[in-house]
């Protein structure tokens, strides 16, 4: 998929459920620190948006976890009542949303799948993928996760705690 595909996508859903983003060319940083550095903002603001796989062929989720934060399995399990939860290969993540892992975004993927956001994005203005590799989108934290009813948890973990 081109650039302006992916991209119109994302406006495209956008508009549609009233949310107001910007989208900006975002060269390739090579940390998340220089990432937020190169966009004026601070690592926590920065959100990752990870295609979860649950049980089954078709059974996703969208993760919104703060770039300065690791998802929390333990936490994620126990919220859905689920005892298996991985990321999935990188062309299963593109088949489920429409974009490659990088850019993933609820907006414009090709399924509505539920979205769980971590409450640590609550009242932030974030930065995320925009469905193309080259560029972020930014929007009220709070603006995305009314537009897509998301489960607003405690679903993360500060990134020293991740065991190898």
């Amino acid at each position: 998929m081109g650039t302006s595909e992916a991209t119109s996508r994302v406006r495209e859903a956008a508009a549609a459920r009233g949310l107001e983003i910007e989208v900006i060319e975002s060269p390739r940083a090579s940390s998340l620190e220089e990432a937020a550095e190169l966009r004026g903002i601070t690592p926590a603001d920065i959100v990752k948006s990870l295609v979860v796989k649950g049980r089954g062929d078709d059974n996703y989720l969208f993760a919104l976890i703060p770039g300065d934060r690791s998802i929390s399995w333990p936490k994620l399990r126990a919220l859905l009542g689920a005892n298996r939860l991985r990321l999935p290969e990188p062309e299963l993540a593109l088949a489920a949303t429409g974009y490659e892992r990088g850019t993933i975004t609820p907006l414009g993927s090709t399924h509505d799948w539920p979205v769980f956001a971590d409450e640590r994005i609550v009242g932030r203005r974030v930065s995320m993928g925009a469905g193309a590799h080259g560029y972020s989108l930014s929007v009220d934290a709070d603006a995305l996760i009314d537009a897509y009813g998301a489960t607003v948890a405690d679903i993360s973990e500060p990134i020293e705690t991740i065991r190898g």
